[in-house]
């Protein structure tokens, strides 16, 4: 598999997860019925964004370690009553899709083994 959409699935699971913490707080499962402020749990994972969506490979190495901080999340909230048991299984597989494609690019595109494959 190429390296170009190693990084697009990897955009991809990024951005699935900024949508789940949106909609999970707002729609599916706030904290009140209204909705709660813990959606803008989501605003730091936009920080990294620009980076995954143009291939940076240090944005993909400090991002995989980023993304441990929600599969925290996941886990924690995981025995949580309703249908929130199901929204952090959600986000712990997204987590840990994403930590896993995140580190595959991050190894695909290393000097030195782009050094070897010239």
């Amino acid at each position: 598999m190429k390296a170009r959409t190693v990084a697009w699935i990897a955009s991809l699971l990024w951005i699935a997860l900024i949508v789940l913490c949106v909609v999970w707080e707002v729609w599916l499962a706030p904290l009140r019925p209204e909705g709660s402020w813990l959606m803008l749990k989501a605003a730091p994972l936009l920080v990294p964004l620009f980076g995954l969506l143009h291939g940076r490979r240090y944005t993909y190495q400090w991002g995989c370690m980023f993304v441990l901080l929600y599969f925290m999340e996941g886990v924690v909230r995981m025995n949580d009553p309703g249908g929130v048991a199901l929204l952090a299984r959600i986000e712990i597989v997204l987590t840990v899709a994403a930590f896993v494609v995140m580190m595959w690019y991050a190894r695909m595109t290393a000097p030195s083994r782009q050094a070897k494959a010239e």
